[in-house]
């Protein structure tokens, strides 16, 4: 876990002297919008709300229940765009994250409140027709929890929707859990995203279990 968070923290700041222009990604919106973000996958459900404080860095609130081990955090992250690739037809974004809060077990799990806190960075490319984008966290809360995960997706769009269109991603996703009973999940999914708001769903054909997302900004 040590290492995990030395080698992001030394791969977010050899990037943060790129600042970029206006983030549309989700993780940074537009200068002084807000984004509601529900996650739900084969392990955590998680809400998060942020505020965009300028084209580069966002802060907000996250709360997080893993399902699995009974757990939940509470805390603020902050998530920054430490670079941004403009390229004739593809768009690349480099993202780094932080948040500290606490951690407590919950639903019959004895566990101790304690103090939690979770780095991470997340990259995507994109086309108008074809997405990969890769996340990796780590999370240290003391005897509570403490635990590393890691995702890769690949999509494709079947059309070309113009501005103000739904548009439409069928994807699939490969997360790596070592800590989980089936520590490699596999999980087919479809986007949806018109406008403001962006819809996914999906299912885990590893652990029979769905996932779920919705964002919108504000």
């Amino acid at each position: 876990m040590a290492r995990f968070i030395a080698a992001i923290a030394s791969l977010i700041c050899m990037t943060s002297g790129f600042m970029a222009e206006p983030a549309m990604a989700r993780p940074v919106s537009y200068e002084g919008g807000w984004t509601l973000i529900e996650e739900t996958d084969r392990q955590s459900t998680a809400l998060w709300v942020h505020y965009t404080v300028n084209p580069s860095l966002s802060l907000g609130w996250r709360t997080e229940w893993d399902r699995q081990n009974d757990v939940l955090f509470n805390g603020p992250q902050a998530t920054w765009l430490a670079k941004r690739w403009f390229g004739e037809n593809y768009q690349a974004n480099l993202y780094g994250f932080a948040g500290a809060g606490a951690i407590e077990g919950i639903n019959g799990n004895p566990a101790d409140r304690e103090a939690a806190a979770f780095i991470g960075a997340m990259a995507d490319w994109e086309t108008r027709r074809l997405f990969a984008s890769y996340k990796a966290r780590g999370l240290e809360g003391g005897t509570v929890d403490g635990s590393f995960m890691q995702a890769a997706r690949v999509g494709f769009a079947p059309y070309e929707g113009d501005t103000g269109d739904l548009h439409t991603w069928l994807m699939l996703e490969i997360d790596h859990r070592p800590d989980a009973d089936d520590p490699v999940g596999v999980t087919p999914l479809v986007r949806f995203f018109k406008g403001a708001a962006l819809f996914e769903a999906g299912w885990s054909v590893t652990d029979d279990e769905p996932m779920l997302n919705f964002q919108y900004r504000f």
